[in-house]
This record gives C-alpha cells, sequence and structure tokens, in this order.
C-alpha cells in the first residue's frame, strides 16, 4: 500500500501548502516569460473569471503539453499560459519530464491568481478524482455485518491492513484482532496471512474490521449449537410405564 493510500485511511490528507515552496521555486524559473498587466487593464480579465470559475467547479480540461521546464510543465488554456508542477502531473511518478511534451492531459485548474498572472493546473486531481469515485462504488459493495476474506498487506502498531482484492483495503484496528489484549499486531498476524474478518463500518470511504467480532460471533453460536438437541423419546414417571418392561 502506496504512502498515499495509508495517509487516507488514517486521516492525513493532503493540501496545496505541502507544495506552496515547490510552487513558489518552479514560478521563479517562469518570471519574465510572460507579459505583466494591471487587474484593470487586463485584456484576459473575462478569461481569469472563467478560469476561477474552472476551479470552484472542479472542470476537467484537456490540454496540450507545449514545453519541460524546471519543476513541471507548460501548457496553454484559452491561450494563456499555465503551469503543471512536476508532483502534479499525475499520481505516478514522472522520471523525465520531457517525455511529456506534445502529450495531452485531462487536467483541472488548482489555482487561478489573476494578479500574480499564476495559473496552475493537475493532472494528479483529475486521476484522485476519477479513482476515488471508483473506490466509492467499489465500497459501495461492502456493508456492515458482512463477513470478508482477505490477506493482510502490512502490519503498523495501530493495526493491519488487509487487502480484500479488487483495489480495495480495510483496516483492522489492533484492539479488534484478537479477544485477548495484545501491544502489536505482530504477535498474532504476519503479512501475507489469509483472515477473516467482520465488517463493522464503512463511514468515510473506510472499510473498519474486526476479527475479534467474528471469533466471538463463531464461539457463541457453537456453543448454542452444543446445546440445541432435540428429544427422541418420551419421559413418563407413571408406575405402569415403570413396570410395562419388567417380566415377573
Amino acid at each position: 500500500m502506496s504512502e498515499e493510500m495509508k495517509n487516507e485511511m488514517t486521516g492525513t490528507p493532503e493540501t496545496m501548502d505541502d507544495y506552496a515552496a515547490e510552487l513558489e521555486e518552479s514560478y521563479k524559473a517562469l518570471e519574465g516569460k510572460q507579459p505583466v498587466f494591471e487587474a484593470a487593464e487586463d485584456p484576459d480579465g473575462e478569461k481569469w473569471q472563467n478560469f476561477a470559475q474552472m476551479l470552484e467547479d472542479k472542470t476537467v480540461i484537456n490540454v496540450k503539453v507545449k514545453e519541460a521546464v524546471k519543476g513541471g510543465l507548460v501548457a496553454f488554456v484559452d491561450d494563456v499560459r499555465a503551469f503543471i508542477p512536476a508532483s502534479h502531473i499525475s499520481t505516478r511518478y514522472i522520471e523525465k519530464l520531457e517525455d511529456m511534451v506534445g502529450k495531452h492531459l485531462d487536467v483541472m485548474v488548482i489555482t487561478a491568481d489573476l494578479e500574480k498572472k499564476r495559473l496552475v493546473l493537475s493532472g494528479r486531481e483529475v486521476e484522485k478524482s476519477k479513482r476515488d469515485e471508483a473506490k466509492k462504488q467499489k465500497l459501495a459493495q461492502y456493508h456492515v455485518g458482512d463477513v470478508v476474506t482477505g490477506k493482510v498487506e502490512s502490519l503498523q502498531p495501530y493495526g493491519a491492513f488487509v487487502d480484500l482484492g479488487d483495489g480495495v483495503s480495510g483496516l483492522v484496528h489492533v484492539s479488534q484482532i484478537s479477544t485477548q489484549r495484545i501491544k502489536h499486531p505482530s504477535v498474532v498476524l504476519k503479512e501475507g496471512q489469509e483472515v477473516k474478518a467482520k465488517v463493522i463500518s464503512t463511514e468515510n470511504g473506510k472499510i473498519g474490521l474486526s476479527m475479534k467480532a467474528r471469533v466471538s460471533e463463531e464461539t457463541a453460536r457453537e456453543e448454542h449449537e452444543s446445546f440445541n438437541y432435540k428429544e427422541t423419546g418420551t419421559i413418563s414417571t407413571g408406575l405402569g410405564a415403570l413396570l410395562k418392561n419388567i417380566k415377573l
């Protein structure tokens, strides 16, 4: 499981602040390569209003990469120069930026600053959005109470991530692994081990699993079945019945 997916499972989202330093450094290389206008005199003011709307609506557009520069790629949207940071080209690592020149990318606007003439695009956000939608559809197949089978893909101090297949993972918190208290998942589990667990939550796009709950239910059912017997005869305390088979 990638760090990005672990962050999603544990609730540690990324923000644009994570890329602020990268953007500033990249824009230094771009300064002087495009004209600067006062906002009130900008002949492209209407275009920038449109970019701002695209940002708000998360509109997906297709652009052609014009060139590779330090820290990213350059494309044009409605004849306005736009920058795609290297970390926002794709969810996968792009080793050679030059290989992207001439290619078309689906992107969305993540920064539209008219005053600084900064139009920033992201292909990565589009890919994440598509992936999240696909994940949402897959998660809809799981319901609280379902018993699922999967393989342990990683062990963390707080629990175990279980691969349920088709790109879906669930987390068994350390408190839900065993009916006995354990300090670390490795006491009971190992990576690659097949386990069964009960779905106990599907909130916020995350699947919470419990091995303990499934074991407890199995134990309770076995105990119930051991006492679930049927009478095969009749019992009578009458004197006639007691003496019926006695020969004198």
